[in-house]
């Protein structure tokens, strides 16, 4: 044995970890514009509710052509912004009858660029629960 003393070395953190606090530091890159505006986002999303289903009643053979067309023209008005973002959008239909409609999410993003939304639509006789996300690419 020496009588050297060991001299210790810093230790780096893993390079995915700082790309990831480098990414969750600012906007990546983006400009204000590029960034998604809740309202405009809970406007698009109620338009195209009410302009599918509006007033009318439940019907079981309906449920599947509504969440289609609800969905799809969500993401096109969205793609439409033309915003670096990646969208996905979650419909849930129920027919109102007095039972409870519960949903949760999780997601661990960047604060400042990504973003979920959750709009709750109803009329006499459907319960629409949209949730829409986007993530800056």
């Amino acid at each position: 044995m020496s009588g050297a003393a060991a001299v210790a070395q810093p230790v780096a953190a893993p390079p995915d970890l700082l790309v990831l606090a480098q990414f969750e530091a600012g906007l990546d890159g983006l400009a204000e514009n590029d960034l998604m505006d809740e309202a405009e986002v809970d406007s698009i999303v109620r338009e195209t509710v009410l302009n599918t289903i509006g007033d009318t009643p439940w019907a079981d053979a309906k449920v599947g052509p509504w969440t289609s067309q609800i969905i799809e023209g969500i993401l096109k008005k969205l793609a439409a912004l033309q915003k670096p973002m990646k969208y996905v959008c979650h419909v849930s239909l129920t027919q109102r009858a007095g039972a409870g409609l519960h949903a949760a999410a999780a997601s661990r993003w960047n604060a400042k660029t990504d973003g979920t939304l959750c709009v709750h639509w109803e009329n006499p006789s459907v319960l629409a629960l949209v949730t829409v996300f986007w993530v800056a690419v």
